[in-house]
């Protein structure tokens, strides 16, 4: 696996693991949800975060991270792949440049919830909307300095 800067033709590829991604851990999501996500993603989202994408041997995308400084928006994985280390290597990517990092998990997303506390993040704050202002609470995490 290798891990190496995101670029616009990457965009279709990783929008079908996000979409695939969402609707296999996502469960509080509707349809609807969904699909007024996806255009934001691609057309804001991406363009405005430090984007690294894990690819294999053959430059097929697995799955990729965004960064706004230290703060992750976005970590999405080939549900496929799952359990296979790839979201472990992303962060420990980000790791290397960065003395702390943060990131918002949406709390009806347990397993999300279970990866990054595993990962040694710990909660220091919780929001009852996300970002949106929707009913969806996201729980804010930090990995300590040295951790």
């Amino acid at each position: 696996m290798i891990i190496r800067q995101g670029i616009a033709a990457d965009y279709p590829l990783l929008l079908d693991i996000w979409l695939r991604a969402v609707r296999a851990t996502h469960h509080f999501l509707q349809p609807c949800d969904i699909d007024a996500l996806l255009p934001q993603l691609r057309d804001a989202y991406f363009p405005a975060v430090e984007l690294w994408v894990a690819v294999d041997t053959n430059d097929l995308p697995l799955g990729f991270i965004g960064f706004n400084e230290n703060h992750v928006e976005m970590l999405f994985v080939d549900p496929d792949r799952h359990g296979q280390g790839i979201g472990r290597a992303l962060l420990d990517f980000g790791r290397q440049s960065r003395s702390t990092i943060s990131v918002d998990v949406n709390e009806q997303n347990p397993q999300a919830v279970g990866f990054y506390q595993h990962y040694g993040f710990a909660q220091t704050g919780r929001s009852p909307l996300d970002g949106e202002g929707r009913p969806f609470p996201l729980l804010h995490m930090c990995l300590p300095a040295g951790a």
